[in-house]
Order: C-alpha cells, then structure tokens, then sequence
C-alpha cells in the first residue's frame, strides 16, 4: 500500500553538482546565438551600405586607402594606424545611420529636436573624417620622408600587409555587389559567396607565396570545397559561387600584379 509523503519531509531533488572551491565557472555557448549575432551586425553594415552614399564613399576610400599603402611601402606601425582611422570613420558612419533610423521611427512630423540629432550624429562623422584625413595626411608623408629610398624597396612586412590588404578589399567588394544587388543577407546568399571569394583569394596568394604547381592545386581544391559547401547547403545557387571566386582571384590577382615589380612573394 502506497502511504503519501510526510508533508514535514523535505523531498529530494536532483541539484547540480556543486562547484568545488576555485573551479572557475564557465557559461555554455550558443553557438546559434553566436552565429546570429555576427548576422545581424553584417546586415546593418549592408543596411547602411544600400541605403547611404556616403557609406559607399568610405569603403571605397578605404579601399583605395589600403591600396597605397602597398604602393608606397608604408610600414607596418603606419598600416596599423590607417586601418585604425578607417575603423573609427566607418563605425561614425555606421553610428549615424542606426541614429537616423531611430529618430525616423520616433517622430512622424518634422521635429527642431530630430533635426539636431541628426545634424549631431553627422558632424561627429564629418569631424572623424577630417581628422582621418589629417592624420592620412600625416602618416603617408611621414612614412615617405622616413623610408626615404626604401619607399620603393621591398621590406618584410609587405607579405602580411598584402594578405590583409587583399582580403579587406574582397570583402568590400563583396559587400558592395550584395548591397548593389539586394539579393539574399550578409551571411547567407546574395549575388556574390562572400565564402568563395575569400577562399579563392586566399588560394590565389597562396599559389603566387609558394610558386609551386602542387601547392596551387591544394589551396584552389580546398577553395572549390569551401565553394561546393555553399552550393549543397543551398545558401547560393552556383553561378553566385562562381562569380565570388571570379571576385577573389581577380583582386588577389590584380593586387599581385600591383606590388610585383617591387615585391616577391
């Protein structure tokens, strides 16, 4: 026969294992989460990229700006500083937007008060950018006058300089086709596999660092199953894998091409 608990009995749960003392405790990661959040901030970024010109502008300055810095032999302390500069300008950019779209939202009539927030968040990139130009000015002058003949040799810290440089530039460039075309997300699908084109443009710098036909082959296979894996998980049809490895191996390709006479990888 079955007798019910005593009410005055404390029932027996199933606690956790305590921590012993000075186990360091470690949360779980949702890697869902994770991978969501990385989505989000690419789709703001290709937000601001289709719906603001200056958007536009500053990468392609940027750019531009990582291009020379190849040309003329910057080093590497001066690289550091122009990849600050062009952070700190992109995410005013970036600042000003999400501000923009907050006050459209809030208000419905025109408001003196929206009107000055707005003009707020726009001189704070109008001040980031006259001032990266300043010290653009700055660092490029100074790296010139201080390598002096040196400019135009090769020094050791180009190789890192040109992987990053190339790889910066496939991204803008990817972005720029995904917000021009405004097909599919940051992450997923689009006109153009931002994953293939990274992945041939670094098989392409790794065939021009080795110079070796069985080391070409390895990274341009490897970058063709980076490419199929898009294509299976059906989050790009296969031309848009095409046309990124197209993107990356032509800039890696034309990067190459610029800094050759000076430098040998």
């Amino acid at each position: 026969m079955h007798h019910p608990a005593d009410p005055s009995t404390p029932l027996k749960t199933s606690a956790p294992n305590p921590r012993k003392p000075g186990e360091p405790h470690y949360l779980p990661i949702d890697r869902s989460r994770l991978f969501r959040s990385f989505h989000h901030a690419f789709e703001g970024i290709l937000y601001a990229t289709r719906t603001q010109p200056n958007m536009r502008v500053h990468f392609l300055i940027a750019a531009l700006v990582l291009l020379a810095t190849l040309i003329l032999r910057l080093d590497r302390f001066y690289v550091i500083a122009t990849l600050i500069l062009i952070v700190v300008v992109l995410s005013l950019e970036l600042m000003n937007t999400a501000i923009e779209a907050i006050v459209d939202l809030l208000t419905v009539a025109h408001h003196p008060l929206a009107k000055s927030a707005k003009d707020a968040a726009a001189g704070a990139v109008l001040i980031g950018a006259v001032g990266a130009v300043f010290a653009g000015y700055l660092i490029f002058y100074q790296g010139i006058i201080s390598g002096g003949t040196r400019v135009f040799e090769a020094v050791q810290s180009v190789p890192a300089n040109v992987a990053l440089i190339v790889l910066a530039v496939v991204a803008i460039a990817t972005i720029f086709a995904k917000a021009w075309t405004g097909r599919g997300s940051a992450l997923q699908g689009g006109a153009v596999s931002g994953h293939a084109a990274i992945a041939f443009a670094v098989a392409t710098m790794l065939a021009f660092f080795y110079q070796k036909p069985l080391a070409a082959i390895l990274a341009y296979f490897v970058a063709f199953l980076v490419a199929q894996s898009r294509v299976e998980a059906r989050i790009h049809r296969p031309f848009e894998v095409f046309w990124g490895a197209v993107l990356g191996t032509l800039v890696a390709l034309a990067i190459y091409m610029l800094v050759r006479p000076h430098v040998v990888l």
